[in-house]
């Protein structure tokens, strides 16, 4: 899911120095929503939700 992360924001800021304000927004968000949820497996795994028996 890193990977993804990466790839969208290389495209957002591609895009952005190309002068498509809209496709920049577009990867910028998507990324922003894979690090929330990367972010929130990551809790929950340090926390223990996902605790293997």
């Amino acid at each position: 899911m890193i990977k993804w992360i990466l790839i969208l924001l290389i495209i957002a800021a591609a895009a952005s120095l190309l002068g498509m304000p809209a496709l920049a927004g577009a990867a910028a968000t998507g990324a922003r929503i894979l690090i929330a949820i990367v972010l929130v497996l990551f809790l929950l795994i340090l926390l223990g939700v996902f605790a293997v028996t």
